[in-house]
This record gives structure tokens, sequence and C-alpha cells, in this order.
């Protein structure tokens, strides 16, 4: 088995059908671990869906935006915040239905996962607080632990911020920083190679070796759709 993290996906199915090939994932063999965000860009959000649905060894943690789409499948509830950051795509995505297993598929996701000595968030998380005592809230949208490392690494100071060999987040893109490769600094590794924007890719990483596999810039593969802007 390998093991694999993927950044945020944001209905980018077609790259993340790339980063399989490319890194030759097994569907059947190997681990895959998602950041979450799976919606709320692209227009693919159901297929995507269907894509992890045909993983034997998932684990999917929240995001954000995951957040706001299992409100809408439980209550029907899409609010203006939602939908002007991408939920009217995601909606759109599903104008066959929503069926139980998709539902399922969100419900059971997780907040934070911890492997070896490795643990994975989607937005970030405390240090100095134990995990099962944090909100929900830090693991979502939290980007302390991200801002500390950069501001160490800008500062040439390779730090231990966390006691975790590595800690993959994320929700905070790479391409904010001027790259569409992931950040690694004080132990913290940025996933979220901006997929969901124009101009991103997506990235999913082997655990082990630390190589990457990018896909091509996502606005170049879906042409005839806009994205967010």
């Amino acid at each position: 088995m390998r093991r694999f993290v993927i950044g945020d996906i944001h209905g980018a199915h077609r790259a993340m059908i790339q980063c399989f090939e490319r890194s030759g994932f097994d569907r059947k063999t190997d681990l895959l671990i998602s950041l979450g965000d799976l919606c709320d860009g692209w227009p693919d959000v159901d297929k995507v869906f269907s894509e992890l649905l045909g993983i034997k060894n998932l684990v999917l943690l929240m995001g954000n935006h995951d957040q706001w789409l299992l409100n809408w499948f439980l209550t029907g509830a899409a609010p203006d915040i939602w939908l002007v950051q991408g939920g009217d795509t995601t909606i759109g995505s599903f104008h066959a239905g929503v069926t139980s297993d998709q539902i399922q598929l969100l419900t059971d996701t997780v907040l934070y996962y911890k492997l070896d000595n490795y643990l994975f968030v989607h937005g970030g998380f405390l240090p100095h607080l134990p995990l099962e005592s944090q909100d929900e809230e830090v693991f979502l949208w939290d980007r302390t632990l991200v801002q500390s490392a950069l501001y160490h690494r800008d500062q040439g100071k390779e730090v231990a911020l966390t006691n975790y060999d590595t800690v993959f987040v994320g929700h905070t893109p790479t391409i904010n920083f001027d790259t569409v490769e992931p950040i690694l600094a004080c132990g913290v590794c940025l996933m979220d190679t901006g997929a969901g924007w124009p101009g991103g890719v997506l990235t999913m990483m082997d655990i082990e070796s630390g190589e990457s596999y990018g896909s091509n810039i996502v606005s170049d593969l879906y042409k005839e759709f806009k994205g967010r802007r």
C-alpha cells in the first residue's frame, strides 16, 4: 500500500484523474487522505464524489466549503455567502439529484486525522491545546499555524512548531505565494496548490517519499468554464 495526501479538489474532477494517473494511484490498494473542500470551484463536484466513493481506502477531512454543502444536503439551505463562493456551481453539478451515498460521504468526514507521527487537517490547529478540546471552526478555518510557519521561513528560521513530523494542511492556496507547488515550512506542508482558482493546479503527494504529482493548470482543463473570481 502506498499512502497519498491530496489537496483541495474544488470540483476539478479532470485534474483529480490526472493526479491519479501521474502518481500511479491504485484505487483498490492505496490509501488516499483528502484534505477537504471537494466542492465550490469547477462544475464536476458530483463526479468528484463518485470517484471518491470508488476508493477502498479513503480518509476524508471536512473542509469549510464541505460544511456548507453538507448543510445544503441536509436542509436545503443555500446562504448567499456560500453561493457567491462557488456554491451556485456546486448546486448545479447535482442536477440529477443527490444520492444517499454522497450524503454519507460528507457525513463520515473527520476534522483531523493522525497517521504515524503525521497530522492531517483542513485549515489548522492550535499546537498548545489537545486536539480533542479544539473547536470545529479552528480545524476548518484557522490559518494561525500556516502564518507562523511562513513567517519563520521568511525570517530564515526553520523551527519546530508542533510535535508532529509533518502537518499537512489545505485551505491556504500556495498560489497566494506565487507557486503552484506544495510549500513545506517548519514542518507544515501546504497542499492546496490553488485548484479552486484560475491559474492553480491540483496536487497529491506520496507521504513517505514526499514526491508530488500535479495536474495541468485547472483553468486550462476547464476552458469552457470561467471558474471562481
